[in-house]
């Protein structure tokens, strides 16, 4: 639904309990569990990471008895319509005096005592 590429998953409770990982097999453990296994309830945060493509989602999962028949979830609020990587920045710098702090080089031409 959020078009993650990446996507690491953890419980925003301080504690850092990752459900959902980038790492390869790192969570795969987790797959067939419920979210109620991880003391996850009505109230409870979850914080998204995707790295690939610089960006995160904070969830708040609400439980509700009126969904439709057949649905599961349903995410509210604000989606982005398409998300992807973000446009890659010039690479190229002016770069002075072997720094790129700004610093110009000195233009002065008389004689030093």
């Amino acid at each position: 639904k959020f078009a993650m590429v990446a996507p690491d998953v953890q419980i925003d409770d301080g504690k850092g309990t990752i459900l959902i990982s980038s790492e390869e097999g790192e969570t795969e453990a987790n797959n067939h569990r419920k979210l109620s296994d991880f003391g996850i309830r009505n109230g409870s945060r979850l914080q998204a990471d995707d790295f690939l493509q610089d960006y995160t989602l904070l969830i708040n999962v609400l439980h509700s008895e009126d969904l439709e028949k057949d649905v599961e979830f349903e995410v509210v609020g604000d989606t982005p319509e398409r998300i992807g990587p973000k446009p890659s920045e010039p690479t190229s710098k002016n770069i002075s005096n072997g720094s790129d702090d700004g610093a110009q080089p000195s233009t002065s031409t008389g004689n030093q005592q």
